[in-house]
């Protein structure tokens, strides 16, 4: 029974209303990263980088799962092997599509972290500025999202799990952010076989053994159906 670990970033979540970095017009092109995604801009304007994933939250909680987050949840299902999801996406539409078990390596929106005693809470809709921690009491509250130059979380996991992989499978990533453009190197260590699944070829598809291209809501649902096929 074959292992699949799947790596899954924003493109996944495109059709479902939600920007990704390189959008024009949407949140991220309004901002700097340097100014709501780094630990230094929110010591610096804790308000900005506040209203900013306010605004991300409220996003996130109007989408809807589409047809590539229903795909995986029924690979999930009905693959007779384990299907490992990590998701560089901080929404929570894997899981609203179906999928358990995922592993958000950058956070959660749905998250809120303490930056002075490590507590995790629920996140309200709105967070503001010295809010306080419900364990501490601290004015410390900070969205739970790794932000550029923080450790991703779980990467013994997800390593342990790229380890044993007999098939490996990245949908729509850029390729461009480490550590997790470098899992399908970890991957192929491991003997793996490699798919990328993306809108466009990503910086690192010449690494991968496969490639399907196109809107994750056509080619993923095809891929899940090949698998499924195949037994």
């Amino acid at each position: 029974m074959e292992k699949i670990v799947i790596l899954t970033g924003a493109g996944i979540s495109a059709e479902s209303g939600l920007g990704t970095f390189r959008d024009e017009g949407g949140l991220w092109a309004q901002h700097r990263i340097e100014d709501v995604a780094t630990p230094e801009g929110f010591a610096r304007d804790p308000a900005l980088v506040h209203a900013f994933y306010n605004a991300r939250r409220v996003q996130a909680a109007q989408a809807q799962p589409n047809a590539a987050h229903r795909a995986l949840a029924r690979l999930q299902r009905d693959w007779p092997g384990e299907v490992v999801i990590v998701t560089q996406n901080v929404d929570g539409l894997h899981e609203a599509g179906g999928a358990s078990g995922v592993i958000h390596m950058h956070g959660t929106l749905a998250g809120a972290l303490c930056a002075a005693c490590g507590h995790r809470w629920p996140a309200p809709a709105e967070m503001a500025v010295d809010e306080p921690c419900p364990a501490c009491a601290g004015p410390t509250a900070r969205p739970d999202i790794v932000w550029f130059g923080e450790v991703p979380y779980s990467m013994d996991q997800i390593y342990g799990h790229l380890a044993q992989a007999d098939i490996f499978a990245a949908i729509g990533t850029s390729g461009q952010v480490y550590p997790a453009a470098a899992f399908v190197h970890e991957a192929i260590a491991a003997g793996a076989r490699t798919v990328e699944l993306n809108l466009e070829p990503s910086a690192g598809v010449s690494s991968f053994d496969e490639t399907l291209f196109g809107p994750a809501t056509q080619v993923v649902p095809r891929w899940v159906d090949l698998l499924l096929g195949q037994r």
